[in-house]
C-alpha cells in the first residue's frame, strides 16, 4: 500500500514561516512526481507546485513563487514544503500527492492526474 502523511501545519502570524512534511511509505519518492496542493474553505483544490527528482520545483501559482519551495530527504523518504512570508490568503488545508508519469520531465499541477493522496494538514495564518 502507498501512503502519504502530511504534518507540520499549524497557526502562524503573517510573515511567518512553516515547513510541511510529506512522509512516504510503501514506495520510493524518487520514482514518483510529488504534487503539493491546497484547498481553502469554499475553494477548489489548487496546485501549488510539483517536485520531481529530475526537474526539481515546478510552480503553478504566481502568488507562491519565491515564497514556497519543495525539497527531499531521500534517506527519510520525505518531501518538505518550505513556506515563507506567509499571508492570510495562504490559509488552507495542504496536501501532498503522488503520481507516476511517462516522462520524467512532466510534473503535473492538476488534481485529477494524481493517484495517491495524503490526509492534509491545516495551515492557518492570522490576519
Amino acid at each position: 500500500q502507498l501512503h502519504l502523511v502530511e504534518s507540520g501545519g499549524g497557526l502562524v502570524q503573517p510573515g511567518g514561516s512553516l515547513r510541511l512534511s510529506c512522509a512516504a511509505s510503501g514506495f520510493t519518492l524518487d520514482d514518483y512526481a510529488i504534487g503539493w496542493f491546497r484547498q481553502a474553505p469554499g475553494k477548489e483544490r489548487e496546485g501549488v507546485l510539483c517536485f520531481s527528482s529530475s526537474g526539481g520545483n515546478t510552480h503553478y501559482a504566481d502568488s507562491m513563487k519565491g515564497r514556497f519551495t519543495a525539497s527531499r530527504d531521500n534517506v527519510k523518504n520525505t518531501d518538505y514544503l518550505q513556506m515563507n512570508n506567509l499571508k492570510p490568503e495562504d490559509t488552507a488545508v495542504y496536501y501532498c500527492a503522488a503520481a507516476k508519469f511517462l516522462e520524467d520531465s512532466y510534473c503535473s499541477g492538476y488534481v485529477y492526474e494524481y493517484n495517491y493522496w495524503g490526509q492534509g494538514t491545516q495551515v492557518t495564518v492570522f490576519s
